[in-house]
């Protein structure tokens, strides 16, 4: 089972404020463990929201809003992309994280990824192989 681990944007994330040097540490020996164990797939920490952009759809149109936006509780500061056999292994997990924010309260949000076959029916024999050609093609781009 694959999860995505958000975590949560906060005031001072959204500033720019950067994580100390022990923090930078102690993720990095957390991401290790996560590595070593075979569970981290990935993970990156996102710069603050007024460096991005937001596209909403409404039909056929297409609207562009520049950041910063204003819910910080809504936002991502960064996520992991991890493979366990449960929902719980992956709390057990979040749970040995250091605090991502240590200067505020934080929230790290477990969410599971879907798989192919939770789709069912719909998703066709070739809509399946369309999906292995994207993911190879993509696991090439990542390694350039």
């Amino acid at each position: 089972m694959r999860f995505m681990v958000i975590v949560k944007a906060t005031n001072e994330s959204e500033a720019g404020v950067l994580p100390s040097q022990k923090l930078l540490a102690d993720m990095g020996k957390y991401n290790e463990e996560l590595v070593k164990a075979g569970v981290m797939l990935a993970g990156e920490g996102l710069q603050p929201s007024s460096r991005g952009a937001r596209v909403t759809f409404s039909g056929s149109k297409r609207t562009v809003i520049d950041g910063p936006f204003s819910e910080t509780k809504e936002l991502i500061a960064g996520y992991w992309l991890f493979e366990t056999k449960s929902l719980e292994e992956a709390i057990e997990w979040v749970k040995r994280c250091p605090n991502p924010m240590p200067n505020e309260d934080s929230v790290i949000e477990i969410r599971q990824v879907f798989e192919s076959d939770d789709f069912g029916a719909e998703f066709t024999p070739e809509l399946r192989a369309q999906e292995a050609r994207v993911a190879k093609q993509a696991a090439a781009n990542a390694k350039r």
